[in-house]
């Protein structure tokens, strides 16, 4: 159980809102608060009602909407109590009908009963305040339900799991101990006490800080998961990007045909490769000159998503020699933006000499077909070592955010300046310097932080959540 909070949340009203997403087989609506359990009774009736005696039972019933003449709508209910619930409060769960009317209905009627309707992140909020998880933990709900890979869901549920409260947790225990010596040879300066050297407590303070910017490290493998990266196929005309786009999706996104320029705008998916979350870009080939205005428009809108990419898999034309060397000019002349290329040299089961191919000076090339598949396995292994920049990240232990990253170079900038503090026994700063780290690392958890903050932070949740 996490400290639970004292904020402006009017904990005194009930809530409610849909926790599904419109056009399921099935809609759930979450009602939360002191006033649950009669709000439920008041729009839902079986053999028998809910109560705190048939409390966490399934109860098979029908909702009515006012209507006295209506039969009501059959609809499952459930009763969870608090403080063993979600939000830490009274919760009844209503689960009907899915689609789009039969939910609004339901949503309608129970508003009408006198509650309001939840803000974004409200739940998870009210358990965050109610002590249910950390705010690290409130976070990763957020996290989870945006994941679009599953080494991003992987990553939100270790930070659900408490994993990161926990270690900034045991940082803060460590220094809330020295803060407390500290303190004590503020308090009694003339007494003889079994003080730590400040020798020691300064290595200590070292070991602290070790840990914090090992968790710190982990700031840019957590925001690929979390964000993704922006990867734009680029090439000349008829190159084979969109071919490429196709195999790497799995599925027939893009027309693909002999004719040059057929591609006249970027097309765009989210994908999984490798486990990153990528958004994948498809681009109109890339030409000097073109009369028409429409392809004009489409090379342009090229060069702006190949500014803003992360990664370029740049395409190359190796059905012949003569290709290939037309293609290798054409990519000095036209890569010069900030990302990341990778070359891929395409159409590999045309080309009659395989082991001719132009010198690209330091540029990564793997040799592949997209038509045939040929070579993805080699292009996908590149890009993610490029990615982790050979790094194994399959031990991380959490992988922080960047709002954490924020704190925790705030808390390390404070134990830095308090090291020459307690060096030459300036107890007063050194304790400031000491408030300051445990200030940030509080703002992490939650254990210091304003309103302001809570409410930018679940205001990024969607209602019913």
């Amino acid at each position: 159980m996490q400290k639970k909070f004292c904020f402006s949340l009017p904990a005194e009203e009930t809530v409610c809102a849909l926790c599904t997403a419109p056009g399921g087989a099935l809609a759930i609506l979450r009602i939360s608060g002191p006033d649950a359990l009669e709000t439920g009774n008041a729009v839902w009736r079986g053999h028998v009602p809910l109560s705190r005696e048939n409390a966490r039972k399934m109860l098979l019933g029908k909702l009515y909407s006012g209507d006295p003449s209506s039969p009501g709508e059959p609809c499952l209910a459930v009763f969870m109590p608090g403080p063993k619930s979600y939000t830490g409060e009274d919760t009844v769960e209503l689960h009907c009908h899915g689609g789009s009317f039969a939910p609004k209905r339901l949503l309608e009627a129970v508003l009408a009963s006198g509650i309001r309707l939840a803000a974004p992140g409200e739940f998870t909020k009210r358990a965050f305040l109610n002590g249910k998880m950390d705010l690290t933990q409130a976070e990763a709900v957020a996290d989870l339900i945006s994941a679009k890979s599953e080494s991003a869901a992987r990553l939100a549920e270790k930070q659900l799991s408490g994993r990161i409260g926990s270690q900034v947790r045991q940082a803060r225990e460590r220094l809330i101990h020295l803060l407390a010596e500290i303190e004590s040879r503020m308090d009694f300066p003339e007494e003889e006490l079994d003080w730590m050297a400040p020798s020691g407590m300064t290595a200590e303070l070292q070991r602290v800080a070790e840990s914090l910017r090992k968790m710190l490290q982990s700031v840019e493998h957590g925001s690929i998961l979390r964000n993704g990266l922006r990867v734009v196929i680029a090439g000349r005309p008829n190159a084979g990007k969109s071919s490429l786009l196709n195999a790497l999706l799995g599925f027939e996104r893009a027309i693909v045909t002999e004719i040059p320029g057929t591609t006249r705008d970027t097309l765009e998916e989210f994908v999984s490769l490798r486990g990153i979350p990528v958004m994948l870009t498809d681009t109109a080939g890339l030409r000097e000159q073109s009369a028409d205005p429409i392809e004009k428009l489409g090379i342009r809108r090229s060069r702006d998503s190949m500014r803003t990419a992360q990664f370029i898999f740049w395409v190359l034309d190796a059905s012949t020699s003569e290709a290939a060397a037309e293609s290798a000019e054409h990519l000095k002349t036209h890569l010069p933006f900030p990302a990341e290329a990778i070359v891929a040299w395409n159409k590999t089961e045309l080309d009659t000499s395989p082991e001719v191919l132009p010198e690209l000076s330091g540029l990564p090339c793997v040799r592949i077909s997209a038509l045939k598949g040929d070579g993805l396995d080699a292009l996908l292994d590149l890009f993610a070592a490029r990615v982790w920049k050979g790094n194994d990240v399959s031990e991380s232990e959490c992988e922080v955010s960047a709002r954490h990253a924020a704190f925790l170079e705030d808390a390390l900038s404070s134990l830095e300046k308090a090291v020459p503090e307690i060096a030459s026994e300036s107890w007063e700063l050194a304790a400031a310097c000491m408030r300051g780290a445990l200030a940030a690392l509080g703002s992490i958890t939650g254990e210091e932080v304003s309103p302001d903050m809570l409410d930018e932070i679940f205001s990024r949740f969607c209602i019913g959540k």
